[in-house]
């Protein structure tokens, strides 16, 4: 699968569940290549922004959509990497925030 592909299903799939991709199409698609640059290294897809633990168990919350994704959104309108956001954020209608790491401290660092 390439960035494009990867593109047009999570485009298709996550639009429907009210989830957009950023305007900035450069971005997601720096995003998109590092999921699927993760997806190769680690065989699951974990969030380019944070560090996996090349444990798909450990890392469950990081895999994308990550479990922090829909909080970050109903809080700030976008997601911790900015790769998912509102629609009110795309059209600049909320304030484009810092998102901060949801992440517990104990999950960041698998000693």
């Amino acid at each position: 699968m390439n960035v494009d592909q990867l593109y047009e299903i999570l485009k298709k799939s996550q639009e429907a569940r009210g989830y957009y991709f950023n305007k900035d199409r450069k971005k997601v698609f720096e995003l998109l290549e590092g999921l699927l640059i993760n997806k190769e290294r680690y065989g699951y897809m974990c969030c380019p922004c944070r560090l996996a633990a090349e444990d798909r168990d450990w890392d469950q919350d990081i895999i994308c959509p990550c479990a922090y994704r829909e909080p970050d959104v109903a809080d700030y309108g976008s997601c911790y990497c900015n790769l998912y956001v509102s629609r009110a954020w795309n059209e600049e209608k909320m304030p484009h925030s810092h998102v901060p790491e949801r992440r517990p401290l104990e999950k960041r660092f698998k000693l």
